[in-house]
Formats: C-alpha cells, sequence, structure tokens
C-alpha cells in the first residue's frame, strides 16, 4: 500500500541523532533540485521499501523524518524553507515500515545535506488541546493500521492516537501543539475548518467573515478544545546544512 503524507509525517518514536548503521541507510537515493511547476504537489510518499518525495524543502523532509512541527526547527540556510528538490530512494528490502524509512531519511538528509542538528529543550507558548466541557465525541479506532491524511484546513484519520493527532495539526499551525487530553487509545475523525492565513476580514476591525469555521471551533465537534499555554517543547536546532550535489 501506497501511503502519500501531504502535510503530515509518521511519528518516530526514539529519534536518532548520530550516525547510523548501514541498514538504517537506503540502498540507492537519487537527489536534485526541482524543476516542476510551482503548483505541482509537494509531499512525501512513502510505501514498499520506497520513498518518494516530490517538490519539497529540506525544512519539510526534517519535519517527515523527526516528525516534528515546523515551529520546532530553529536556525538554517536562508534556502531551507525555499529550495526545492526531488528525492527518490530505495530500501535494500520491501519495508513497508513508515519508521524505518524515516530513519533511513534522517541519514540520507545527513549523507546528502551534511545536516547536522541537535536537540534542545525550550519554554515556548504553544496550544494545549484538551477535552472540553462535555467530554470528548471521538469514534474510538478499529484494529489495524493507522492512516492520516492532512492538508491545509484538513486532517482525516484512521486509528489516529492524540499524542500523533497533535503533531499532525502542529504542522498547520503557527504555534506548536501540545496533546492534554489523557485520553489514551486510537480514534478516527474528520476535521475541517479555514486556516487564519486564509480567513477574509472586515475592513476595520479585523474580524473573520463566514468563510468557514477556524480551527478553535471547528475542533470544538470532536469535543476537544485548544488554548494558549507556555511550555517545554522539544527544538531542532540546525548547526549545519549544505545543498547536495545532483546524483
Amino acid at each position: 500500500m501506497i501511503r502519500v503524507v501531504a502535510m503530515a509525517a509518521v511519528c518516530i518514536s526514539g529519534l536518532i541523532y548520530g550516525q547510523s548503521t548501514a541498514a538504517q541507510r537506503f540502498e540507492v537515493a537519487s537527489v536534485k533540485p526541482s524543476t516542476a511547476d510551482p503548483n505541482s504537489f509537494s509531499g512525501i510518499k512513502t510505501g514498499h521499501g520506497r520513498l518518494d518525495a516530490n517538490y519539497v524543502t529540506l525544512k519539510r523532509c526534517i519535519m517527515g523524518a523527526y516528525c516534528i512541527g515546523p515551529n520546532q526547527i530553529v536556525g538554517g540556510p536562508a534556502w531551507l524553507d525555499s529550495e526545492r528538490f526531488e528525492i527518490v530512494a530505495k530500501a535494500e528490502q520491501l519495508v513497508d515500515d513508515d519508521h524505518a524509512l524515516m530513519v533511513m531519511l534522517q541519514s540520507l538528509l545527513a549523507e546528502r545535506f551534511k545536516l547536522a542538528i541537535h536537540r534542545e529543550t525550550r519554554t515556548v507558548v504553544a496550544l494545549v488541546v484538551e477535552v472540553a466541557k462535555n467530554g470528548p465525541k471521538l469514534e474510538r479506532g478499529e484494529t489495524g493500521r493507522a492512516a492520516t491524511t492532512s492538508g491545509r484546513g484538513i486532517i482525516d484519520a484512521k486509528n489516529i492516537t492524540m499524542d500523533r493527532f497533535a503533531e499532525v495539526l502542529s504542522r498547520q499551525m503557527d504555534l506548536p501543539v501540545i496533546n492534554h487530553t489523557g485520553l489514551e487509545g486510537a480514534f478516527n475523525l474528520e476535521l475541517q475548518w479555514v486556516p487564519e492565513n486564509a480567513m477574509s476580514t472586515k475592513p476595520g476591525n479585523g474580524a473573520a467573515t463566514d468563510a468557514g469555521p477556524s480551527i478553535f471551533t471547528a475542533i470544538q465537534q470532536l469535543g476537544l478544545r485548544l488554548r494558549s499555554q507556555k511550555t517545554p517543547i522539544d527544538g531542532f536546532v540546525i548547526d549545519h546544512a549544505e545543498k547536495p550535489s545532483e546524483n
């Protein structure tokens, strides 16, 4: 099965920052500057031991490889979020484990982009997702593989944990999102909203029109709520990165 990760990536448990073993590297990989149309699909596809990253920035690749949101990345070169690349990589075996493929992507970024990063814990303003006053309105997931599709103002997920939901949502928000629901297990959910930067405003008062619900309103349909709070989170500081040579 091929999985499309549009604005989200699989979560990595036990992040790897040092050198990886041969088993954690792709057997073959091609990295080159993208010549795709700016309106092309941008994202990462994985499946059957293969990774295809289309029209992606290095920042997007770091988000996927380390399962973090854009607000957790600090520093880096000026082209971090502007230069686009095409990446095709294949594992030696037909690995159908997203965890393993993302660990391999970490190694690829270190080898081809000379990426060096370190982790720091910082106290920042974040969005905390909690259970609303009247309790959650979530459908319990069934036994099976998790699957998540997300894009601008939409999350459609099967068998997603609340930790994973917070990670996916964080990629679309201006602030990190932290799970404080206390809910265990996996759930099925659909969430649609109008991103703040897509909302039109009325002259003079900055009030949003009825183009659609904000994330703060939409998430209430799941029996959840978002509020801002200062909290310590892991940030990833880029120490070094280079543009890769084509091959």
